[in-house]
């Protein structure tokens, strides 16, 4: 029998850590894995064509375990370690016991927390998981599941963590001063870069598909959204690294930037389209989201309001397919430049920033900080996704699009799954939902007897045959 151990308090509760400060930063990782798993899954799945419903919800739900696995080997010292360039980190393995147990420290930054190094690994995971989600929402609908398996680390490497410690980790955007509060600049407008940039080089969607793009459940669209809001207090609340009054401050600010520009967008719609539309009240809360990100802890509640009307105005005018485009890269530049304007030095003490606030505060040289950085953002994102898009598919070989062959079936050609499985219905008339590859339309086909055990049925049908 083994004996009791005693560990010396040091163990359990060293000096340096405030248990409410590491209690906060993990429920805010908590809701922000929320708003990707399940939020943009549902919303993605509920957003597409019913033939696209899983293989939009897959590609959210690989990103976030693959994002993971990457994250923890190297992706994560890279964007917050030792400082190998003026943009990036040194890569490395954050799985040590020892690593996970010590005070966070960013060294680049030479900042410290409050709380272990294994919450901040999390916390930073979930923030680059919900990015390359977003980059997804531009590539649904055709792209080859197998090269989105090969982009997600490939861009994560070379893109993500590039921005991450360019601004946040102590790279050279941090050391001139940009104001980056929770990820417009480093999850928002690289995202809405690398999903313009990547679906050029995948290609359209095939004909039927831009011709008739009706989400199949918009219930499950409001679901999805709600989540995204409510799990942004842990994304804008949660970049302070403390359970301070910025945190506060953030939470709401999010929250009043958000619901002013949803309801402008639905007067936007009123006006022009004689009719509120729920879709685009969904659009008009996520560009409400993305701009208050770079600004929610250093702007004052004016602000916010200033930054919801802005991005419910200015996203409206531009149609995207999964509004990635326009929500994530023109939702950034309102917000991101929006900060330089409107950010105070109150704020910005309060996040502990030397910064003296923006042009509203006498600091007009933040608003060219501001745009400098969104040009190297918007600059590297377009090179490095277009050389990855390029490496997958001319060095591995692997296509970037699936067949239109592919595109008219759906789930079924994919994964051989659908979102709604009338096991009997579907083999019966496989035309009418997904189809069989190589079945062509009234072709015979012997439909085999459903076992009364069947996962996808409650009830056991005799064998039949269908009819030329």
């Amino acid at each position: 029998m083994a004996e009791n151990v005693t560990f010396p308090a040091t163990f359990t509760n060293p000096d340096w850590l405030e248990k409410g400060d590491n209690a906060w930063q993990l429920t805010a990782a908590s809701l922000v894995a929320l708003q990707s798993v399940p939020g943009l899954v549902v919303l993605y799945a509920g957003w597409v064509k019913h033939k696209w419903a899983i293989n939009s919800a897959f590609m959210a739900f690989y990103a976030f375990g693959a994002v993971l696995i990457c994250w923890m080997i190297w992706a994560y010292k890279e964007s917050f370690g030792k400082q190998m360039l003026p943009f990036v980190g040194v890569p490395g393995p954050a799985v040590e016991m020892d690593y996970e147990l010590k005070q966070s420290y960013l060294p680049a930054a030479d900042v410290y927390q409050n709380y272990p190094q294994s919450t901040m690994i999390y916390f930073q995971f979930v923030f680059a998981a919900i990015t390359l989600i977003l980059v997804a929402g531009s590539y649904l609908c055709r792209m080859n599941f197998f090269a989105w398996m090969v982009f997600v680390p490939l861009w994560l490497t070379f893109s993500y963590a590039i921005g991450a410690f360019s601004i946040w980790g102590g790279g050279f955007l941090f050391q001139l001063g940009v104001i980056d509060y929770s990820g417009g600049y480093v999850i928002h407008l690289s995202s809405g870069t690398a999903g313009f940039v990547g679906a050029y080089w995948i290609g359209p969607r095939i004909e039927e598909d831009l011709d008739d793009a009706t989400p199949n459940n918009i219930l499950l669209m409001l679901v999805g959204a709600g989540i995204l809001w409510i799990g942004w207090n842990g994304f804008n609340g949660g970049d302070p690294y403390a359970a301070s009054p910025d945190a506060g401050a953030a939470v709401l600010n999010t929250n009043l930037c958000t619901a002013f520009s949803s309801l402008v967008w639905v007067f936007m719609d009123l006006a022009y389209f004689r009719r509120p539309s729920v879709i685009g009240a969904i659009q008009g809360m996520i560009t409400g989201l993305v701009a208050i990100t770079p600004a929610a802890g250093v702007v004052a509640g004016w602000g916010a309001i200033a930054l919801g009307l802005g991005s419910g105005i200015i996203p409206w005018h531009v149609d995207d397919c999964l509004d990635v485009f326009h929500t994530h890269f023109v939702g950034a530049l309102v917000g991101g430049i929006g900060t330089g304007l409107f950010a105070t030095s109150k704020g910005c003490a309060a996040f502990g920033l030397s910064n003296p606030g923006g042009a509203i505060d006498g600091n007009g040289r933040q608003v060219w900080i501001q745009i400098v950085s969104a040009l190297f953002v918007i600059g590297w994102n377009i090179v490095w996704t277009s050389l990855i898009m390029l490496f997958i598919k001319y060095v591995l070989r692997i296509p970037l699009r699936m067949t239109d062959e592919a595109c008219k079936i759906g789930d079924f050609a994919v994964h051989q799954e659908e979102s709604y499985t009338f096991a009997y219905y579907n083999r019966k008339e496989p035309h009418h939902i997904g189809g069989i590859p190589g079945k062509a339309k009234g072709a015979e086909d012997e439909i085999a007897p459903l076992d009364k055990d069947s996962s996808n049925s409650g009830t056991n049908r005799p064998e039949t045959k269908k009819e030329a």
